[in-house]
């Protein structure tokens, strides 16, 4: 589905909810960067990225915790929200856990109502597979049934999807078991091992793997209509500085995580 697209000269915000694999991250998690952290370096000054995404985040708890409502009693006419849960879905915690084809769906369906209500436009967006890859190449699915059921619903709602799982999948079948290494949190010679992070993780991105996942997400947006294409840009470009990501400094990460939450009840609960 594509929606009408602004008219030129015209502005927006797009609003990120996810976990994180999404998050802005500080400069105490470097060489951890999340891939919508590295979404503007693909769109123009016509359109803000707003990165809600935060560490720990299922589609219910993000919901259920206010962050959900304060994207929508922050949205305007004419912005967007992409989101993507399932990397914490599957937990047993209570406050986290869905079913993929139960909970999970509804939680879901919640987030594109709302943002309809505000005459914004929802994007569904599947996350990066976690890299697991066996010395032959293939790839283990961990996401199961969360992907499938996030397509039903975009169908059934018909909400446009950007699949960043289908092409991760590819990326780290190509890249195979020890170059596929350089796309997420490795640490590399001379790197300090900073005391929140730890090396040698396969979920979270370092810069040059998130640089790809938000170049892939911009270039979908793009293709699929859902953003003008003029609100696009550096596609081609092949390399990028890791301080183009915009590190925040801790005090502005600490303030955004505790700032972008509603005080008031959750809609539809």
């Amino acid at each position: 589905m594509t929606h009408p697209l602004p008219a030129p000269g015209s502005r927006a915000r797009i609003f990120i909810a996810g976990d994180s694999t999404a998050v802005s991250r500080p400069v105490s998690h470097l060489p951890m960067a999340g891939w919508a952290q590295a979404l503007p370096l693909f769109l123009t000054d016509a359109v803000e990225v707003v990165n809600c995404a935060r560490a720990r985040a299922s589609s219910k708890s993000f919901r259920e915790r206010g962050r959900l409502q304060w994207i929508l009693e922050n949205m305007a006419p004419g912005d967007y929200l992409i989101y993507g849960f399932g990397q914490i879905d599957w937990k047993p915690d209570p406050g986290l856990h869905t079913e993929p084809f139960g909970s999970f769906v509804e939680q879901m369906r919640a987030y594109a109502t709302g943002v309809r209500a505000r005459r914004g436009h929802p994007v569904l967006l599947l996350p990066f597979e976690r890299r697991r890859v066996d010395r032959h190449g293939n790839v283990a699915r961990f996401l199961g049934d969360y992907p499938v059921a996030t397509r039903q619903l975009a169908r059934e709602e018909h909400i446009p999807l950007v699949d960043l799982y289908g092409q991760s999948l590819a990326w780290w079948e190509e890249l195979g078991p020890e170059n596929s290494q350089h796309a997420f949190t490795y640490l590399r010679p001379g790197e300090p091992l900073q005391e929140i992070v730890q090396d040698a993780d396969n979920v979270h991105l370092r810069p040059e793997g998130a640089i790809e996942c938000a170049r892939y997400v911009a270039r979908s947006l793009a293709e699929q209509r859902v953003i003008p294409a003029h609100w696009v840009r550096g596609l081609d470009v092949s390399s990028f500085s890791y301080d183009q990501l915009g590190w925040l400094d801790d005090a502005t990460f600490l303030e955004r995580t505790k700032s972008r939450v509603s005080r008031n009840p959750v809609e539809g609960s």
